[in-house]
């Protein structure tokens, strides 16, 4: 990184290494890495509620394929329909980038109901243990898309605005990914923080996954306002397509979220020590 006009210069490569036909991209890196750190913090937590380690492990699996194909599909059919229907062979290449988060949601939902309903568990009670590791994932996401430099903002003055050189710019932007990563992280350490520290925010169903979704669907209303248009049919629209998808998930959000506050405590799920559900 160099400093130019009171801008950062960002051009950086984003593979991280080629060996033959075989390439590591930095955003393979960060989806990898958040997946692996996921999985052990769901592991640890789980541990501590005596949640059985192959229970742990379905709702780690099918989160992430439900991630992938969710967030995989929803950009492709959503954001570029038409390129994605004549090219149906480049849906596959996920390592190349192209993926949208509330596709992700979307699948991760889906997964998680598969996964309640196989093991006579309430959804959101799932959904409350797979949000925290989630959030983490999702900043380790935006840092992919910081090193793919894609998903900037507009221009700006502020002394931090970045040039994305790799993709001709040569004016600062917003580094907007910075700015989601750093949202979706505080949003990481507040619920894990609050989840160790006080006992009754697991035994309120749904609060974890409801101040999730409020507070990181915030973020993305907001930030989407400085955002570069993603898709040329977004253009002259009052919201754009991130902001008028991440809409539904916020009143969602909101009307859980008063749901889960009013609710008294809850007993929580218990399992012997052959992992078998006690009543």
């Amino acid at each position: 990184m160099l400093y130019a006009l009171g801008a950062i210069v960002w051009d950086v490569d984003p593979t991280f290494f080629t060996v033959g036909p075989f390439t590591v991209r930095y955003y393979g890196l960060c989806w990898a890495t958040g997946i692996l750190l996921g999985y052990w913090l769901l592991g640890a937590l789980g541990k501590r509620e005596g949640v059985p380690a192959a229970v742990v492990d379905r709702m780690a699996l099918w989160s992430v394929l439900g991630v992938f194909v969710g967030a995989r599909l929803g950009h492709c059919f959503v954001y570029d329909p038409a390129y994605y229907f004549s090219h149906p062979a480049e849906v596959f290449r996920v390592w190349e980038g192209g993926l949208a988060s509330h596709g992700g949601i979307v699948g991760v939902l889906i997964a998680m109901y598969l996964v309640a309903r196989r093991e006579k568990l309430s959804l959101l009670w799932v959904m409350d243990h797979v949000t925290i590791p989630i959030a983490l994932i999702a900043t380790f996401i935006r840092i992919g898309n910081l090193m793919n430099s894609e998903i900037y903002g507009v221009e700006t003055l502020l002394p931090w605005g970045m040039i994305f050189a790799r993709n001709g710019e040569v004016v600062p932007k917003h580094p907007t990914q910075i700015y989601e990563a750093l949202s979706y992280f505080t949003v990481f350490v507040v619920l894990l923080v609050t989840y160790l520290k006080w006992d009754n925010f697991k035994r309120k169903r749904g609060l974890a996954f409801s101040l999730a979704m409020v507070f990181m669907f915030t973020a993305r209303v907001l930030i989407e306002e400085i955002k570069n248009v993603q898709s040329p049919f977004e253009e002259g629209w009052v919201l754009n397509l991130g902001q008028i998808q991440s809409l539904p998930f916020l009143v969602v959000g909101i009307g859980l979220l008063i749901w889960a506050i009013r609710r008294e405590p809850e007993e929580l799920p218990r399992w012997d020590r052959n992992g078998k559900r006690l009543p």
